[in-house]
């Protein structure tokens, strides 16, 4: 798999991009602030159907127009597949794959697989738990449309019965019809709730326990003298969720937990205005030996930890018959010497590799490829702005002052 054609247009900082890339490691130079995260984030969101950075699509479209567009072309065990987005700041989005519109987006789950290292990745160890909820949510996502249908169900649920929770303290104390109202209500969303929390919650302990011994080799790889690394599912109801060996109890028997636990906490739900419980709730537990990873592992084990994921996600998608393309978002500038060439090293046999850097110096030796500058250059005199590379890759633009342009420095070498 890997990506061949990528346009954006008004996408963050991009008011115009035309670039193509091919089935081997590219890097993307340049200073802070140019545009070269923008370029990956656009591609993750076409994986993930959302950003990695911020939970808005309001932040992805440029200030001052009226919408954003993606457009690439993935080639997917020998098919060529496109898939166009329209970000809207406000409504819903408008998805195309090919050339015709699709309702439902998820249906574009699985044309792009992308892993995807970023700095922002040491939260997943330190962080709070929606930080790895977000996680273990984007690897579900990866592994199937159905999984993505039913957390979207479960959050339309969730964003229903918050709102009547913030109403119900004060028709209880009214009494009588409204009251009884309020009760019959809430009990139909708890049904509602319980049912596609349980889907999600099986999903996300099957996903985890999945990873598992991927993430386990990946530690014990890049740190081999560290204590041994184990994660797993914690959910806010209980143990209950899962068998002894980790994996998930039949949904009907999670739906049946999380309506008792729904009944036992109604009163402080309702005295709160808040849902206590549900999937929304739970976290991904990282331990270090016999203690929690968050807390107690050092700068250092909690980067390893975090690569761990990562490099057990690219595993877990090899596993199941897919190669990712994998994405390196100035990740090397944030790991020592011996992280790095782990991390070069691992990546080395990926189809498709995309890589950031602020400066050269910031890659290890092993990575090579080809690399594109990105530059930020002054207007023409005329407002016109219009870059073409060695390769034909085109950025056209007539908006700002100043903007980001791509540039082809054809390949790295040994002598780079």
């Amino acid at each position: 798999m890997f990506v061949r054609q990528l346009s954006l247009r008004d996408f963050r900082s991009w008011h115009a991009l035309d670039v193509e890339f091919a089935a081997e490691p590219t890097v993307l130079v340049g200073r802070n602030g140019f545009g070269k995260t923008n370029v990956l984030e656009a591609l993750y969101y076409i994986a993930n159907l959302r950003s990695h950075r911020v939970t808005s699509d309001a932040a992805l479209v440029s200030q001052g127009a009226q919408s954003a567009r993606i457009a690439t072309t993935v080639h997917n065990d020998g098919r060529e597949l496109s898939v166009d987005v329209t970000i809207l700041p406000a409504g819903a989005n408008k998805v195309a794959l090919g050339t015709r519109p699709i309702r439902r987006h998820r249906e574009v789950i699985g044309v792009l697989r992308a892993v995807m290292f970023a700095p922002e990745d040491l939260l997943l160890v330190r962080g709070e738990p929606a930080d790895r909820r977000r996680f273990v949510d984007e690897l579900v996502t990866g592994r199937g449309p159905a999984a993505v249908a039913t957390k979207a169900d479960y959050d339309r649920v969730l964003r229903q019965r918050a709102a009547l929770l913030k109403t119900a303290g004060a028709a209880l104390r009214r009494g009588g019809s409204d009251a009884e109202s309020v009760i019959s209500t809430l009990d139909v969303w708890d049904g509602q709730l319980a049912a596609l929390g349980a889907q999600v919650t099986a999903h996300r302990i099957a996903t985890v326990t999945a990873l598992a011994p991927h993430f386990e080799q990946a530690y014990a790889a890049i740190a081999p003298h560290s204590r041994p690394a184990a994660i797993s599912y914690r959910s806010a109801v209980g143990p209950g969720v899962a068998e002894p060996d980790g994996s998930s109890r039949p949904v009907a028997d999670i739906e049946q937990l999380l309506l008792d636990a729904l009944a036992s906490a109604r009163s402080k739900e309702i005295e709160r205005g808040v849902c206590l419980v549900g999937p929304h709730r739970d976290d991904l537990e990282i331990s270090l030996g016999d203690q929690p990873a968050k807390g107690y592992a050092s700068h250092g084990e909690s980067w390893s930890l975090a690569l761990a994921l990562r490099l057990g996600t690219v595993e877990l998608a090899r596993a199941e018959g897919v190669e990712p393309v994998i994405m390196l978002d100035d990740v090397f500038a944030e790991l020592d010497a011996r992280r790095r060439e782990h991390l070069a090293g691992f990546t080395a046999g990926a189809e498709q590799l995309l890589v950031t850097a602020a400066v050269p110096e910031d890659l290890p030796s092993g990575v090579r490829g080809r690399r594109l500058s990105v530059e930020m250059v002054a207007d023409t005199t005329d407002g016109s702005q219009i870059f073409e590379s060695a390769d034909g890759s085109k950025a056209d633009d007539s908006a700002p002052a100043r903007r980001s342009i791509v540039s082809d420095d054809s390949r790295m070498t040994d002598d780079d």
